[in-house]
């Protein structure tokens, strides 16, 4: 397949790993120590129009080509994976789901102020007992004629306290199982809607984790996204494109472990020799740029399929699982480098391997494309 980059792609691949090393990279430990990012950084990714990479030129985005997003969300997840995934959920699942199946007046309210970062939009699917199994909610919305009536709680929503347009997934027919799923628009400020504490996590700790709870919450006829019934297509359509944005963090993270286990093992001494002398340390690099190689490759032919418009449900799931797979071993190798400084915090690999972690879990664990990627080979 061919990867040559448009000059308007490599510009947008150029211009996100500049704002990394100059903005988030510097200021990533710090935030990772406050668990939070300002609100200035956001303004700012804003501005070079990050959060309107995949709404339309009409409505004030990029519309950019999902190869270039790809190379986008690797580079900022080189500088900040925290700040990386709030940008790939506002992107790949919120805006793009609203372009895809949103009406003309939705489209029209919504998708303007998200490409201009006024509004931040997040994807609001999993529950407390409902994550790999997306089908059996427990959130319900009953039809109360002109009003949905909403009740239920939604669990770790990324951008959920920032956030001003949740997607919303709800039964409103329990007999009908996915059938009966419905996806909603919920606006911050929404009667009976509210917003939870932020979450604790091992990883990605800057970013904005919530719970949302819905006690007999009114939420107007408009809000729903798609036909009733049709919410869980519109989760299952958003999940390709959700899982290449992970799968370009996770190359991400595992590309600036790279460069920490290269640069360090270039300068730290032991027994007269410099770490990189070493053949067994040779050989831990060698594995990590091979691997983090291969995991690009499958992130950018699952990408070009979707820029097609190609099914790449397999292709989405390989890249997902074997770069969050690669992710992991390359933050596990690069903190071994760096032996015991890599377990203090005064050094970012250790930062790495807490972000990798959740790479392997959220968008769909390892053990779910597992399963997709085996039923798709045995079709």
């Amino acid at each position: 397949m061919d990867f040559n980059f448009t000059e308007s792609m490599t510009l947008l691949r150029d211009t996100a790993r500049a704002f990394a090393d100059k903005r988030l990279r510097p200021g990533a430990q710090e935030w990772d120590e406050r668990e939070e990012i300002p609100e200035a950084v956001y303004k700012e990714g804003a501005a070079l129009g990050l959060f309107g990479l995949s709404i339309p030129e009409e409505f004030g985005g990029l519309g950019v080509d999902p190869l270039a997003y790809a190379a986008a969300m690797e580079e900022l997840a080189r500088g900040s994976a925290a700040f990386q995934v709030c940008a790939t959920v506002h992107n790949s699942l919120a805006g793009a789901a609203i372009v895809k199946h949103g009406t003309p007046e939705q489209k029209k309210k919504f998708l303007p102020k998200m490409a201009a970062g006024e509004w931040i939009g997040a994807y609001a699917l999993s529950e407390p007992g409902s994550g790999s199994d997306a089908g059996s909610l427990s959130a319900s919305a009953a039809d109360k004629g002109d009003h949905w009536l909403v009740n239920g709680t939604k669990s770790w929503v990324t951008n959920g306290g920032f956030a001003t347009v949740f997607l919303t997934f709800v039964s409103t027919n329990k007999d009908a199982g996915s059938r009966g799923i419905a996806c909603l628009l919920v606006e911050k400020g929404m009667p009976g809607f509210a917003v939870g504490k932020k979450e604790k996590k091992m990883g990605l700790r800057a970013s904005d984790t919530r719970e949302l709870s819905f006690h007999n919450a009114k939420i107007p006829k408009s809000a729903m996204l798609g036909a009733v019934g049709g919410g869980f297509k519109i989760a299952l359509s958003q999940l390709d494109s959700g899982r290449i944005g992970i799968a370009a963090q996770a190359v991400g993270i595992a590309q600036a472990a790279l460069e920490e286990a290269v640069a360090y093992a270039k300068q730290r001494k032991q027994f007269g020799k410099t770490l990189a002398e070493f053949q067994l340390t040779q050989a831990k690099i060698a594995d990590m740029a091979t691997n983090i190689a291969a995991a690009r490759l499958l992130v950018y032919r699952a990408a070009s399929k979707l820029a097609k418009g190609e099914a790449c449900t397999l292709e989405a799931s390989m890249a997902k699982s074997f770069a969050s797979r690669a992710a992991n071993k390359a933050c596990y190798d690069a903190v071994q480098i760096h032996g015991g400084n890599g377990f203090v915090r005064e050094f970012p690999v250790e930062r790495y391997f807490r972000d990798a972690r959740v790479t392997e879990i959220y968008e769909g664990t390892t053990e779910v494309q597992s399963l997709i990627i085996a039923r798709e080979a045995l079709r």
